[in-house]
């Protein structure tokens, strides 16, 4: 199944992709894709409902919003690619990087990106997304976590770098802005998308900076689920991203941050494409 939201912000219906250009609303079933559906049965009822009977709109007629709604948490895993972690002239993890970003941040997957008052190194992570589908807490081991997952998705999970790196403190101050994580367009359940090797690229203006897949994760989907339950509780509807791979503007010679007026591309084969406009903050 490939969820779906569309509407306007804060006004977004849930739907559910059925071709590659058609939806159909499932707001007759389930008032949105968010933890409280998804811990009543809400993915289950969808799935067992008569889909070919509800009316197909285009999808091309609404603006996507985000594929979850209003998450409890969203969570990232820093320098969890290897040839990242050397751009980054970082060292390999013994454990996973957990870090914390505000979930305000969550926005649509072609929505505009906003630089942030005064930034000068605003950088762009296309990311794997994992979904939450059943609650999670001290799993025992990895081969639990997989249970615990509704699916994956795409999210550019944007960077401030002065912020995150330069002024000190916890990496959540660069990653918070409003608009900082674009997500989308689908989220492509479990039963239908293989994590284990999936390309991940990013364009700037389309130039290429970012072409990898997820074979460079060091460590995978699994553990990380397992891992991450070990220190919180995860909810149906929480995100985790899961890192981002080598080609990031910090890492180029020179720095290459975004500025006002370049389109950020970003995909994921199997799950989609998302294109967003880079604006000016503008109070």
């Amino acid at each position: 199944m490939r969820i779906i939201r569309l509407g306007e912000y804060l006004a977004e219906r849930p739907a559910v992709q059925v071709s590659a250009t058609e939806a159909v609303f499932v707001d007759s079933i389930i008032p949105d894709w968010n933890r409280e559906s998804l811990s009543t049965g809400g993915y289950e009822a969808v799935k067992s409902a008569d889909l070919n009977s509800l009316p197909k709109v285009k999808i091309a007629d609404f603006r996507i919003g985000s594929p979850m709604a209003r998450p409890t948490k969203l969570i990232c895993i820093g320098l969890n690619y290897a040839k990242h972690a050397a751009e980054s002239n970082a060292e390999i993890p013994k454990e996973p990087v957990v870090f914390m970003k505000a979930p305000d941040a969550l926005i649509g997957p072609n929505d505009d990106i906003r630089i942030p008052k005064n930034s000068v190194k605003t950088d762009y992570e296309v990311e794997l997304a994992i979904v939450i589908g059943k609650r999670a807490l001290y799993l025992e081991s990895e081969k639990d976590a997989r249970e615990h997952v509704l699916g994956f998705s795409l999210s550019q999970d944007v960077s401030e770098r002065e912020w995150q790196i330069e002024r000190g403190g916890q990496w959540v101050k660069g990653k918070s802005f409003p608009t900082f994580n674009p997500m989308g367009p689908v989220v492509v359940t479990k039963d239908e998308f293989d994590p284990a090797d999936a390309n991940l690229w990013t364009k700037v203006d389309g130039e290429s900076r970012q072409n990898s897949s997820t074979k460079d994760l060091i460590f995978n989907v699994d553990h990380i689920v397992w891992y991450v339950s070990q220190c919180m509780e995860l909810f149906p509807g929480d995100i985790i991203n899961t890192g981002t791979p080598e080609g990031v503007a910090a890492g180029m010679k020179p720095p290459a941050f975004l500025t006002v007026g370049q389109h950020v591309t970003t995909g994921i084969a199997g799950i989609g494409e998302q294109s967003s406009k880079v604006i000016a903050y503008n109070a």
